[in-house]
């Protein structure tokens, strides 16, 4: 229901079967008449606006001119993330890459998957035979870290731990040149962290590719409080020759994405520890027109990676990020949160075996699905005024570019913030609404 045009064009073609030539067209002229003024015209109108124009010019980024060159590239790691990292690095930017992993096994196992990617490339036509040849041919894997010597960017993509990218970073440190950027494409820790244990913790820059890589739109430019301008700029300029919009993003727990997402998926665990159903928390969303339920989400993430999240961001922020014991013995257990073959997908089913990991602290009366939802969009409220009181990004058209093109909120909506507005959410919780009424939402009458 939250995209009427859609039900309203079905049912203008259903009743042109019976209608006149003149009833049809009239009746056409009532809905662009009724749709026209509706406030998801105006939501997906300033969500086009944002994805098309401020995209292309990030508020806060640095001036381009202050970009280093990046003639080779260095990647720390060779599993999933570093692989496609390298195989969209050698192809956009077409520079060598080099991936270093620890073993012989670990460095094949990377080059063999940047083959098959970019042999996918050319069965569907987005590269030529020769030009995934080519790109192949730019990519080599080593486990000796001194083939990273002349890199101009090198990028880790390893463990999600603050210690082990601390310790690769001491080491890459030692190697590379001093003019070398040095990027993190951490989704959730510290860079200021990181950063601290460098000689040179200026070069140090967050850039958060999102999973998939070839078909994530997003990167979260994250800049620590001693990065300085031009490793600012080179990852902007990186991220744009990737041919990938960034957003501009302060060194804060889980950014912008990951932590609205993370804090969305924790109130439906939570009302889930509090005794809510599986099937009232799957479908307490669907209003929201997110792309898939939050079970399915949950596993393409992959529930190891939620749950590490999840706790990261609780000892961050606090216990408004609520624990799921539940979480943490599926994923102990191994056990899948849905039913799926290959990959999970909005049609996966929830798994009604895994009702039983739930309830850790029943309510005697607990939320059902209407109740979730207002629970999650007060919760969204209350972390996207966050972000703003702490500076994380430069304004709420920000939060809205990284929910659409990060986690596939929906265009009608216009972004987070503009279905919170409408949500009442934002009043609720903030006392106020983040965007005034016109800009993604029909002007206040009179």
């Amino acid at each position: 229901g939250g995209a009427p045009a859609a039900a309203r064009a079905l049912a203008l073609v259903e009743a042109v079967r019976t209608a006149t030539r003149a009833e049809a067209f009239a009746a056409e002229d009532d809905a662009l008449v009724e749709l026209i003024m509706s406030d998801q015209l105006r939501a997906g109108l300033y969500a086009q606006r944002l994805t098309r124009r401020r995209a292309k010019a990030p508020t806060g980024a640095p001036a381009a001119e202050l970009a280093r060159p990046v003639r080779r590239i260095g990647v720390i790691g060779a599993g999933l993330m570093a692989s496609q990292l390298a195989l969209l690095l050698a192809s956009r930017l077409r520079v060598p890459v080099t991936m270093r992993d620890l073993d012989a096994d670990r460095a094949e196992a990377g080059l063999a998957a940047v083959r098959a990617g970019a042999a996918g490339l050319a069965r569907s036509g987005r590269l030529t035979p020769a030009d995934a040849e080519a790109v192949v041919a730019r990519v080599h894997a080593t486990t000796d870290l001194a083939d990273l010597a002349d890199a101009d960017l090198v990028i880790e993509a390893v463990f999600e731990e603050l210690d082990v990218k601390r310790a690769v970073f001491a080491e890459v440190e030692g190697v590379v040149r001093p003019d070398c950027i040095l990027a993190t494409n951490t989704s959730a820790l510290s860079v200021t962290a990181m950063a601290d244990a460098l000689a040179h913790p200026a070069r140090l820059v967050g850039l958060h590719f999102f999973n998939p890589v070839a078909q994530m739109p997003l990167v979260e430019v994250v800049r620590a409080p001693r990065t300085d301008d031009a490793a600012y700029a080179t990852a902007f300029a990186v991220a744009a020759a990737c041919r990938k919009t960034a957003v501009a993003v302060a060194d804060a727990p889980g950014f912008v994405v990951n932590r609205l997402l993370v804090r969305l998926l924790g109130e439906v665990l939570g009302a889930c520890e509090e005794g809510t159903s599986l099937a009232d928390a799957e479908r307490a969303l669907a209003p929201m027109g997110l792309p898939m339920g939050p079970f399915p989400l949950l596993q393409l993430v992959g529930p190891a990676v939620a749950a590490h999240v999840l706790h990261t961001l609780r000892a961050e922020l606090g216990d408004r990020y609520p624990a799921s014991p539940g979480l943490d013995r599926l994923v102990a257990e191994g056990e899948p949160l849905v039913a799926f073959e290959g990959r999970p997908s909005a049609s996966s089913r929830v798994r009604p075996e895994i009702a039983g990991y739930f309830g850790s602290r029943p309510l005697a009366e607990p939320l059902d699905a209407d109740g979730v939802l207002h629970r999650v969009q007060e919760a969204l409220a209350q972390e996207a005024g966050a972000l703003l009181a702490d500076g994380v990004v430069a304004g709420p058209e920000d939060v809205d570019v990284a929910m659409i093109l990060g986690a596939g909120w929906p265009l009608h909506n216009g972004g987070l913030t503009p279905y919170l507005d409408r949500s009442g959410a934002s009043e609720r919780v903030l006392g106020r609404r983040f965007l005034a009424p016109g800009v993604a939402s029909l002007a206040a009458a009179g």
